[in-house]
């Protein structure tokens, strides 16, 4: 399958994967087929993805690595009682908006609005239709955010009320919100930016949002942590959203700048089509369901034991790596697949869904192999130190392998709800199917909670989030009449083909908790455990015929041979 990127990068521009490019002479006279720009060869392609990749990657690790540090400052600083639980349920009006706004809100919606609108500049004709796309949405935006904090900063007491009415210090709780409101603004605002540089290819700075935003964090924290106390943790998140806005701004602006055209092929005879309401709705309307889970989970962790929504946090925070990294790969291709549809070639996008889903499992399996294996030795390197106990150690850990087995279910929905998406068009069966997923997680969870506490709700959660991703992967079957320029998966095959992955985990976890528990020392027991995982799934993908493990194998050995000869020479 041939990707074409819309750009390359050229000499001289600010870094970014995607960037602005000049276009030789010689490729802006040439014309493809129905006299359209002529499409970049595949190699060109492939080594752009690879570029996007490894970018998003790169600044996913980094993102992550400062969560992990910002987790680490507030468990250091503040423990895991109840000061910590009221900064948590006020961080969950950000966490909230940062689903609905930056990850699988504003990027679902506009990424194909952006993708179409490129495809009608590529085409040329008068006027600007990513400039006219740009001032007919980003007013309209500012306002309703602007709005909606004021409203949530107001409404502050009413929230604690709901989300945690058995909090022991809601007072605590409210200050906390009041201060996290401002960072809805700023996450619609980065939201925006994203969706609009992804659009463009530029992968750089939507990929440090995460490094800015914990970086203004931890700096909160400990600049203001001894005065404030944990208010400090919320006051960084205010901070740490506008530092994610700032950190796009100079790349946005060289865009919209610009009048490149940034073409991957002609866009045919797609219609002009503006941002729908209904599909900002349906896709605003999916995020708030799926981030309702985390709703439900501080419901019926606010009845236990002080300590519970923490220890929950951290379990979650610290196993959500995996999938964070594994979703990258969907980051990347979304545009392609945007732009795919809007040129009208489904097959194109059909076959790179396909692929990233498989590739996506095998990232996060490994990840869910290592959590499960090691889990106590990475929560006690971790958090342990400071007012973080060895009994806070032992309960994170134990929920935190309970909530790993929901993270392919948590990676294929990421990764399937794209595709419904992915043409422009409103779609309410995403919807529907993870309503049916947070109905299952709430039952199982009031039912569970009784008896197994934390570790009950964190498997409700897995479990629901499991139904979601069934469900959405069986709707996008073949036979889905989705109109012409929908995503339609073979779902059997795609089935067969995750089907490997997961006995590979399987087994992998099995021979990383035997290894780990080898050693006392953590350190060396979570070395052992990893490696074991890695090696034991990176064999058996290739023993089993996994998808793309062969050519991951060749890719390696050529690399090898290719350092060799350097080093001979």
């Amino acid at each position: 399958m041939t990707v074409v990127p819309s750009q390359s990068p050229a000499p001289g521009t600010d870094g970014d994967t995607g960037g602005p490019a000049a276009v030789p002479a010689a490729r802006a006279a040439a014309s493809g087929p129905g006299g359209g720009p002529a499409p970049v060869p595949a190699s060109s392609s492939r080594r752009f993805l690879a570029r996007a990749a490894l970018v998003t990657a790169a600044l996913s690790i980094a993102g992550s690595l400062l969560g992990l540090v910002r987790d680490q400052s507030l468990a250091r600083l503040f423990g895991a009682g109840s000061d910590t639980d009221a900064f948590l349920v006020a961080w969950t009006v950000p966490e909230i908006a940062a689903t609905l706004l930056i990850e699988d809100g504003l990027a679902i919606a506009l990424i194909p609005a952006f993708s179409m609108a490129l495809a009608r500049r590529a085409r040329g004709g008068p006027g600007d239709p990513v400039r006219a796309l740009v001032a007919a949405t980003l007013p309209r935006l500012c306002l309703a955010l602007a709005a909606t904090a004021a409203l949530a900063a107001a409404a502050a007491p009413f929230l604690v009320r709901v989300l945690a009415p058995g909090l022991p210090d809601p007072g605590l709780a409210v200050d906390c919100t009041r201060l996290t409101a401002v960072s809805l603004l700023a996450f619609g605002l980065a939201g925006y930016c994203s969706a609009a540089l992804r659009a463009h290819r530029s992968f750089t700075a939507p990929g440090a949002i995460y490094v800015a935003y914990n970086t203004g964090i931890i700096a909160v924290m400990f600049l203001l942590g001894g005065a404030w106390g944990v208010r400090a943790a919320a006051a960084g998140v205010a901070v740490g959203g506008c530092l994610m806005v700032l950190v796009q701004l100079p790349s946005l602006w060289r865009q919209l700048a610009s009048r490149t055209p940034a073409v991957e092929g002609a866009a045919g005879d797609a219609p002009e089509r503006p941002v729908r309401f209904a599909l900002i709705a349906a896709v605003l309307l999916f995020a708030l369901c799926r981030q309702s889970q985390v709703l439900v989970e501080r419901f019926l962790a606010s009845s236990l034991p002080s300590g519970a929504i923490s220890h929950l946090n951290y379990a979650q925070k610290v196993a959500q790596i995996p999938m964070t990294l594994s979703l990258m790969v969907c980051t990347v291709t979304f545009p392609v697949v945007a732009r795919a549809l809007a040129d009208g070639d489904t097959a194109r996008a059909r076959d790179r869904v396909e692929r990233d889903l498989v590739l996506s499992a095998c990232v996060v399996l490994t990840g869910m192999g290592a959590v499960i294996a090691c889990a106590p030795q990475m929560i006690e390197l971790l958090f342990q130190r400071g007012a973080f106990t060895a009994d806070d150690t032992g309960a994170t850990s134990d929920v935190m392998r309970v909530y790993a087995l929901g993270l392919l279910g948590q990676t294929l929905v990421g990764a399937l709800v794209r595709s419904y998406f992915s043409a422009g068009r409103p779609s309410w069966y995403p919807l529907a199917v993870m309503c049916a997923g947070i109905t299952a997680t709430s039952v199982i969870g009031a039912v569970a909670v009784r008896p197994w506490g934390v570790a009950g709700i964190a498997a409700a959660n897995a479990f629901g989030i499991t139904v979601t991703a069934v469900l959405l992967l069986t709707g996008l079957r073949t036979s889905r009449r989705g109109g012409p320029r929908a995503v339609s998966l073979r779902v059997r095959p795609v089935l067969a083909a995750l089907g490997r992955p997961v006995l590979a985990a399987a087994a992998a976890t099995a021979a990383g908790a035997f290894a780990a528990g080898r050693f006392a020392s953590p350190a060396a027991g979570l070395a052992a455990g990893v490696l074991s995982v890695a090696v034991v799934f990176a064999a058996l993908s290739l023993a089993l015929g996994v998808q793309g493990s062969a050519s991951a194998v060749r890719s390696v050995r050529t690399v090898t041979r290719r350092l060799t000869h350097g080093r001979s020479r």
